[in-house]
């Protein structure tokens, strides 16, 4: 049940996502709705086509846990029925959206991070090791939906914060834009060393180098958004030694006795 359940939840996912933009929803597409804020923590359009990316990655996914082989893989079992429920968010989100709730898209919003942090724990991604089939199929597409859920929860703020015009406790929104920057380097070095999630930090240097293109008239934050690109490529190479020489210590301590 669980399998087909998965299964139907993606292909719902994609479909409603295909007609919002199509149709569209309300008569607004997605992008049309986001250009009205002017926040600084939303990058350049051509970023959005990661959902491409990402949706592709569920897919393979659905079939990969469909197949009769992995009916009892116990990782993916753990996942239950979260991957639904994050499906669910994503599209409550989308209507909430159009239809011009802002407030309450950030529930949804929370929703969808909390279920796919659940589902990334639940994985084991980056403390056990899996099949290639298992890795690309499953690991690598929650990793990168992940990312772009974790940037996209920082944007959806944002741009509620813009609606209901908060005034940022005196503090300008470009320095409000760095420290969301900040904030962004630090999660994604922390999952590189904890988990050495190189597909999720990718994500994060896709997201911020957009932001630096979309803001090129704005110094401050186009300045700062290169900088954290740069800090998350570097916490990438250093996180790789990192595990490396995890690895490296764990294998001569399990070595033979001299």
């Amino acid at each position: 049940m669980r399998q087909v359940v998965n299964v139907a939840a993606v292909i719902g996912t994609i479909v409603l996502n295909g007609l919002a933009n199509a149709l569209p929803l309300n008569g607004l597409t997605t992008g049309e709705i986001s250009d009205r804020f002017d926040v600084y923590f939303v990058p350049a359009g051509y970023v959005f086509s990661i959902w491409g990316l990402i949706y592709l990655g569920l897919v393979g996914f659905a079939i990969y846990q469909a197949l009769p082989a992995q009916r009892d893989n116990a990782r993916l079992r753990r996942v239950g029925y979260l991957f639904a429920l994050s499906c669910g968010a994503n599209v409550a989100w989308l209507f909430l959206w159009h239809y011009e709730q802002f407030v309450w898209t950030l529930a949804a919003m929370f929703l969808l991070l909390l279920s796919l942090i659940l589902i990334y724990l639940r994985l084991g991604i980056g403390r056990s090791a899996v099949s290639s089939a298992e890795r690309w199929l499953v690991r690598v597409p929650f990793s990168v939906y992940l990312g772009w859920v974790t940037v996209a929860t920082i944007a959806n703020v944002t741009s509620v914060l813009d609606y209901v015009n908060w005034s940022g406790w005196g503090i300008g929104p470009q320095v409000w834009a760095v420290i969301m920057l900040v904030v962004g380097v630090g999660v994604a070095t922390a999952v590189g060393f904890t988990r050495g999630d190189v597909a999720y930090m990718l994500v994060i240097v896709w997201a911020f180098a957009g932001i630096g293109i979309k803001h090129a008239a704005t110094p401050t934050v186009a300045i700062a958004a290169w900088v954290a690109t740069a800090l998350v490529i570097l916490a990438i190479g250093a996180s790789m030694l990192w595990q490396r020489a995890k690895q490296r210590t764990i294998h001569i301590s399990l070595g033979p006795n001299p």
